[in-house]
């Protein structure tokens, strides 16, 4: 009898601790798994972190793992990092996008990176532009990244020489 009783209490225990792993290994699953930027403790990172709009490009915010990131979708449609070294001047495509300056990177096509130029701490997003518009992902991001401060700004052909 004592030991059906000592077993009566284990396997419900048992259970409940299977239960709650399954539950947090769910949690854990829908979080997605990303390595801070080297300045992500920088203080403008958070003013940006914090006005990140719930839902980018119609894909849902997710959350991440790792200080000064932003991530929508499932898969993640799109992905930022607060706190990258911030690129100097360059002959790279850069356009203005609702009063952000941005700097293209195609290389990895379909997944695109967008660097926020002249802005410190530097800000970078991914794009998989298989699944949303690049134009519209940052749009719909500039409110947050106008709260970093702009050092520098896009030149284009006429700027150089006119």
């Amino acid at each position: 009898m004592h030991r059906l009783s000592s077993l009566s209490k284990i396997v419900p225990a048992t259970a409940l601790a299977l239960i709650l792993g399954a539950s947090l290994a769910a949690c854990s699953a829908s979080e997605v798994p990303l390595q801070p930027a080297v300045d992500a403790n920088d203080p403008a990172c958070a003013e940006v972190i914090i006005r990140l709009p719930d839902v980018v490009a119609e894909q849902e915010q997710r959350r991440t793992n790792a200080q000064s990131t932003g991530a929508w979708g499932d898969p993640s449609a799109i992905e930022l990092f607060c706190g990258i070294v911030p690129s100097g001047p360059t002959t790279d495509r850069c356009v203005s996008v609702n009063g952000i300056d941005w700097i293209i990177d195609p290389s990895g096509d379909p997944l695109y990176r967008f660097e926020a130029y002249g802005r410190s701490p530097g800000l970078e997003v991914f794009v998989d532009s298989e699944i949303v518009s690049g134009t519209e992902t940052l749009l719909e991001l500039s409110s947050a990244v106008s709260h970093l401060p702009q050092e520098r700004h896009c030149l284009d052909l006429y700027d150089e020489i006119g």
